[in-house]
């Protein structure tokens, strides 16, 4: 049987990529005892409100109609952001060369963050260049890798 984020993307496809969109992700998470649907949109240029809230309209419907999950949940709809989180290996190869935070499960060298620039990505781990050092993170010590805005 597939995953529920699976089902929910496969269901969401049409509707998103006729708001002139891309799917970026979606997550089926619990959060403080309450189930969340989140899917999180990308569109050349910026999504904005209106892109979500179409996107939310038709998908809501066709969740209701399919049913794909049990219990009650909050479906949500939002842009990826600028900061978003880099998951599948098309992600990091698309910003390959852009700032990015990693964030470890456990500390190393007194801290759990590091920020430099993308540099490679093998078979989920991930090396970045912090000034002009390079270091690689094992796929099994980062909790999450994202982009980062730097001012």
């Amino acid at each position: 049987m597939a995953k529920v984020t699976e089902l929910v993307a496969d269901l969401a496809a049409k509707a998103v990529e006729e708001a002139g969109c891309t799917l970026w992700d979606v997550e089926y998470v619990r959060e403080a005892g309450q189930w969340y649907l989140r899917l999180y949109l990308d569109k050349e240029g910026g999504v904005d409100i209106r892109d979500c809230e179409a996107v939310s309209r038709v998908v809501s419907d066709l969740l209701d109609a399919a049913d794909p999950i049990e219990g009650s949940y909050t479906f949500e709809v939002s842009s990826a952001g600028a900061e978003r989180a880099l998951k599948r290996p098309g992600d990091f190869e698309k910003f390959m060369g852009s700032p990015v935070l990693v964030k470890l499960y456990k500390a190393q060298d007194g801290r759990k963050e590091f920020a430099g620039v993308l540099r490679g990505y093998q078979a989920g781990d991930i090396t970045i260049a912090i000034g002009d050092a390079e270091r690689t993170f094992p796929k099994a010590q980062v909790a999450l890798c994202r982009l980062r805005i730097e001012f």
